[in-house]
């Protein structure tokens, strides 16, 4: 099984989100998703995120706009970076992936969120967005909204969170074979190969 912490409000979580689903499909394996919040994360373990930020322009920063485009056009997405608004609360569409998770439509719901934000360049704090990333999604608007409010949803996101960092993550996607952990989009070949490793073992 591949456990997939993620985050709708990053651009390389869209990417890795993306590509890892037909990885799994290829090789008949299981995508555990963990809807987390990355800020939490980055404000327990990873602050240096928040200082590269402030920092504004550099070379490895104006590399990093280009590896996300050529990630983008070699993935097939579309991605506009910055966003409008970024960083951004993506609360309501965590916790609403963790509601949706439990009916089957988590899937169909972050694809919609990811496009929402990362394509369209909507503010997906919004509850009119979530409301049109409901219906994209094909799930009823008044009942995520409703379960969102939830305290064992919101429970669930924190605890998802805290267990990423319990586990030495620090950013968004992680992504784990068993206990072994890698980061990022561009390890995903390496996920790949964990599997095979473990199979063969």
């Amino acid at each position: 099984m591949i456990t997939f912490y993620f985050d709708c409000s990053s651009p390389w979580t869209y990417l890795g989100f993306h590509s890892v689903q037909p990885m799994a499909e290829r090789l008949e394996v299981e995508v555990d998703w963990r809807p987390i919040l990355v800020g939490g994360v980055f404000n327990a373990v990873n602050p240096s995120v928040y200082e590269a930020r402030k920092a504004g322009p550099n070379p490895k920063a104006r590399y990093h706009g280009k590896d996300l485009q050529d990630w983008a056009r070699f993935t097939g997405l579309e991605i506009k970076m910055p966003p409008s608004v970024f960083p951004v609360n993506s609360v309501k569409v965590m916790r609403a992936c963790i509601l949706l998770k439990l009916e089957g439509k988590l899937v169909d719901f972050a694809t919609a969120a990811f496009e929402a934000y990362w394509r369209d360049d909507l503010d997906i704090s919004k509850d009119e967005v979530v409301a049109a990333i409901c219906e994209r999604a094909g799930v009823d608007t008044g009942k995520v909204m409703e379960g969102i409010q939830d305290q064992a949803i919101k429970d669930r996101l924190r605890e998802n969170t805290d267990e990423l960092i319990a586990r030495g993550g620090f950013g968004s996607p992680t992504i784990f074979v068993g206990d072994d952990m890698y980061f990022g989009n561009d390890r995903l070949v390496l996920v790949e190969e964990a599997i095979r490793r473990a199979r063969s073992e």
